[in-house]
């Protein structure tokens, strides 16, 4: 690699704008020597084609690892943070580990190397790998999710603010997964910024 690096890691993260469920981040140091054809930014490719290039990553990469942060976790230390943890502990199961960082627009809070790269997603290969197995990890997750909270429709939407979801929520009410740090989920249960203030006062 250029700059004397050996082992450089992409990442990226999944769900981020999401109001339901876990913030999902991936971690991918690719093998030079083993090109994987295809990759981009994983939404701008087909879901079948996402999970093809998922089996490609897992199979043909250096090293690469999937991490979560919960929803809970999220409204604790915002959903930044959360994005940052989910990062970190995707790069602390990497084996062997990375000697440089390439970052989607983020800064880890780390020793190693690393250069956050705005819309990294688009312009680094190990980036937009990171990005795919973030979103295929994520959706499948949601699929989970749908048969535990039948009725919200995650397994269509993933999570994020579509009109069905807003539908569910006003019907049903947030379950205990969604993220109550989320101005849509906070109305749907009734609160108002007054009670998100006290929230905070009392962390």
């Amino acid at each position: 690699m250029s700059r004397g690096f050996r082992r450089v890691a992409g990442f990226d993260e999944a769900g981020r704008g999401c109001l339901f469920g876990p913030v999902f981040a991936a971690a991918v140091v690719l093998d030079p020597g083993r090109p994987i054809r295809g990759l981009n930014d994983s939404k701008q490719v087909e879901p079948e084609v996402r999970q093809r290039l998922a089996g490609e990553i897992r199979v043909h990469a250096l090293a690469w690892a999937v991490a979560s942060v919960g929803s809970a976790e999220i409204d604790r230390i915002n959903i930044l943070q959360a994005s940052r943890r989910a990062m970190k502990l995707a790069l602390e199961s990497l084996a062997p580990p990375p000697d440089y960082l390439l970052v989607d627009a983020l800064h880890l809070d780390t020793a190693i190397a690393q250069q956050a790269v705005i819309h990294g997603d688009a312009l680094s290969r190990s980036i937009a790998a990171a990005s795919i197995l973030a979103k295929v990890d994520r959706d499948a997750s949601m699929a989970e999710w749908d048969r535990v909270y039948p009725g919200y429709g995650f397994a269509g939407h993933k999570g994020y603010g579509t009109a069905r979801h807003l539908e569910a929520l006003a019907k049903l009410g947030p379950t205990p997964d969604h993220r109550l740090s989320f101005e849509p989920v906070r109305q749907a249960a009734g609160l108002g910024q007054m009670s998100l203030f006290a929230s905070e006062a009392g962390q």
